[in-house]
């Protein structure tokens, strides 16, 4: 099932105005652009939307911007199609995504599944401290 997650209600942006983040008008802007159900931008999207809105904004201040977000919990850092990084809001509750492997779209899968364990001699050495399903295929657009 896809859909809206519960817990993921609140937008990135009400999220860093009710941590103190210090919103400049670049930050607003990356964080009005990364609002929003299923959005998982790379940086240069991320950089491309944030120029529509806000024509001086430098990539240097995109990048920088993704990666302190990213540091705070406040972003998701995706490698889902083994091309470029992408970010994604939508960080409570864990959850997994679907990927299309023909136009590389990604959608948050919104139902409450936990990965299986990993058995114990599989671990090797590692303390696990998290599971990411990712399901694959192609969506109608690309059939």
């Amino acid at each position: 099932m896809i859909g809206t997650i519960k817990g993921m209600d609140t937008p990135l942006l009400e999220r860093l105005h009710a941590r103190g983040y210090r919103l400049t008008a670049q930050r607003r802007v990356i964080a009005q652009v990364l609002e929003g159900q299923n959005v998982h931008l790379s940086a240069d999207e991320v950089l491309d939307k944030a120029r529509a809105l806000l024509p001086e904004i430098s990539r240097a201040t995109v990048y920088s911007t993704l990666q302190q977000l990213t540091a705070l919990g406040e972003l998701r850092e995706l490698s889902l199609d083994g091309r470029s990084k992408r970010y994604d809001p939508n960080v409570a509750p864990v959850h997994h995504h679907l990927v299309c492997d023909g136009c590389g779209s990604v959608f948050d899968v919104a139902f409450g599944i936990e990965a299986p364990a990993l058995p114990a001699g599989e671990h090797r050495g590692m303390t696990i401290t998290s599971t990411e399903l990712v399901y694959r295929g192609i969506c109608a657009d690309c059939c």
